[in-house]
């Protein structure tokens, strides 16, 4: 059917159910760091804001950790089921990797995600914002464990292969293979950058419609200096991983630009945009830019980039989709080095609050970092096609050995099921985030905290509320 085979809907249950699980970690990543430190501020300074934006986030923080724990299982049943193969070859590798990922990182956030969700008027203060910081801290060392494995798929190395099997030995080889360092780096500032913009247009959005008060201001001013600052360090960390990927994988970089053949010794130019074509082998309606090719991809006016005919046909990744991933994450990336600049300019005028156009624009580019990512993983996974251990095994090799029918009927549940059941919660994650953080204004609140008299924190109580009447009847409203 389409052309399709059994392979392709493996290929693409996989992509369906990994693009749904990423967006949940890497916001869950930015907003536990968020969190922690909105209660070191609040410990520091005694400025209700920073307590009320931390009951706020946290609520968030909670449905999103759910629904990612959750995709997240589905993930790893997936190398069992579909990719049989697969973990038979590589899992010596990517098994101990994994389960690294659940002894030190989830259950970390497990036995301190209690106490920082329900715990706050049962502990003391220092005590909850330690459990914060180590819920912070086992979302990073979850991206650790997740990207060295995916990385060593990428570059892999610190192995041998003894009677069809990887056999590992050298575990710092492994776990630190040569792509690992930038790919950490570049996923961990994209969970940043994509969690700032979530909350700077979530702020965005209450100021348009005229809820203006300290916590929402603070919410665009931290999400809009995250912006300024850590949008272009991707950029930078994005140039070292371009060049990482160059000396690791030349026909993912080749295919990226939809570079076909080099001319003599001429300089590789830069492919603006046009129209890479598999069976003509050629990119059409292309727009060049001379010499700024072999500029940014190695730093020099003379060197050639690897183009794709330099490869096999069936070694060649497809570069009509990865063409056009990659540049819809660096246009998005620029999008958002350009919004972090008009902030800065609003800000030093005092308009960052209160112009209409920013806010807007602010608004709009609340999806974008989450867009961005996904765009990014399109390109770093179809740009390693048509090896799943790249160098070693290919993806036809690795599947298991299902039929059409059972990969179509699996699919199609997949898609049923995830749209229910994530959709609920995606609408009822947007549902807290309408609905802003509360403040008791006239009231005497400073004495609140952990370890004081304080109704708990109950996350998942928060959208009972009535968003109009203001009234605090209901108990987690008067926490807040």
């Amino acid at each position: 059917m389409f052309g399709l085979e059994a392979l392709d809907l493996a290929r693409m249950q996989f992509a369906f159910t990994i693009s749904f699980h990423i967006l949940f970690p890497a916001i869950t990543i930015g907003l536990a760091s968020y969190l922690a430190v909105l209660e070191g501020l609040w410990l520091k300074t005694h400025n209700d804001t920073y307590r009320d934006l931390y009951h706020f986030w946290s609520k968030i923080f909670a449905v999103n950790f759910g629904m990612g724990v959750v995709s997240g299982l589905v993930m790893a049943y997936q190398f069992g089921t579909n990719w049989s193969r697969f973990s038979d070859f590589a899992g010596a590798v990517t098994g101990p990797l994994l389960t690294y990922e659940v002894l030190t990182a989830f259950f970390l956030e497990a036995g301190f995600l209690g106490v920082m969700l329900f715990g706050w008027n049962k502990v003391g203060r220092k005590l909850h914002f330690f459990s914060t910081v180590m819920v912070a801290v086992g979302t990073l060392i979850s991206t650790f464990w997740i990207l060295a494995s995916n990385s060593w798929m990428q570059t892999p190395q610190g192995f041998e292969i003894i009677d069809g099997r990887v056999i590992p030995v050298d575990w710092l080889a492994v776990i630190f293979n040569p792509s690992f360092p930038y790919r950490l780096m570049h996923m961990a500032t994209a969970a940043f950058v994509a969690t700032a913009f979530f909350v700077g247009s979530s702020a965005a959005w209450h100021l348009l419609r005229g809820k203006d008060n300290p916590a929402i201001r603070t919410m665009l001013s931290m999400a809009m200096w995250m912006a300024l600052i850590v949008a272009p360090i991707q950029a930078v960390i994005g140039d070292f991983h371009g060049l990482n990927t160059l000396e690791h994988q030349p026909a993912k970089i080749a295919a990226i630009e939809g570079h076909w053949e080099n001319v003599g010794d001429e300089p590789t130019p830069l492919i603006l945009f046009g129209w890479p074509d598999m069976k003509a082998e050629k990119t059409k309606f292309a727009i060049e830019i001379p010499y700024l090719g072999s500029l940014i991809l190695t730093h020099s006016l003379d060197k050639q980039v690897p183009a794709l005919k330099d490869f096999p046909p069936e070694d060649r990744p497809n570069s009509t989709i990865v063409f056009w991933s990659f540049r819809v994450m660096v246009g998005l990336g620029f999008l958002m080095i350009f919004t972090g600049l008009c902030s800065l300019w609003l800000r030093k005028s005092d308009r960052l609050y209160t112009s209409r156009p920013f806010l807007y624009l602010a608004l709009w580019m609340g999806p974008s970092g989450l867009i961005a990512i996904l765009a990014g993983w399109f390109t770093t996974e179809i740009g390693r096609q048509p090896w799943v251990v790249y160098g070693l095994m290919r993806t036809a090799d690795a599947s298991s050995n299902h039929s059409f029918m059972q990969m179509s009927i699996t699919l199609i549940m997949f898609v049923v099921v995830y749209f229910a059941l994530f959709g609920a919660g995606l609408g009822y994650m947007m549902r807290l985030v309408r609905k802003g953080p509360k403040i008791d204004e006239g009231k005497e609140t400073n004495d609140g905290g952990p370890g004081q008299k304080r109704t708990p924190a109950r996350p998942l109580s928060a959208a009972d509320d009535d968003d109009t009447d203001g009234d605090h009847r209901h108990s987690l409203t008067k926490e807040i």
